[in-house]
C-alpha cells in the first residue's frame, strides 16, 4: 500500500491546514513588520534645517577623537 492511501483523517486535515497557511503566507506583502498603512508615522517630526549642523558636530567629535588617539601613540 502506498503511504497516502493509509492517511488518517487527522493527517489529511493537518495537511490541508498547512497548505492553507502556506497559501496565505504567499499572498502576504514583503513588509517584515506587517505595517499596512502609514499610520505608524502619525506623531513623528520632519527633519529640521539644522540637521546638517548636528552632522557636522558628530563629524568634528569623531575627528577630534581620532586625532587624540593618534597623538597619544
Amino acid at each position: 500500500m502506498k503511504q497516502n492511501e493509509t492517511q488518517s483523517e487527522l493527517q489529511k486535515r493537518i495537511a490541508a491546514e498547512l497548505q492553507d497557511k502556506a497559501k496565505k503566507k504567499a499572498f502576504e506583502t514583503d513588509r517584515p513588520d506587517g505595517v499596512d498603512d502609514a499610520a505608524f508615522i502619525k506623531d513623528t517630526k520632519q527633519t529640521t534645517s539644522l540637521a546638517w549642523a548636528w552632522i557636522l558636530i558628530v563629524v568634528a567629535i569623531v575627528g577630534i577623537a581620532i586625532w587624540l588617539i593618534i597623538a597619544t601613540m
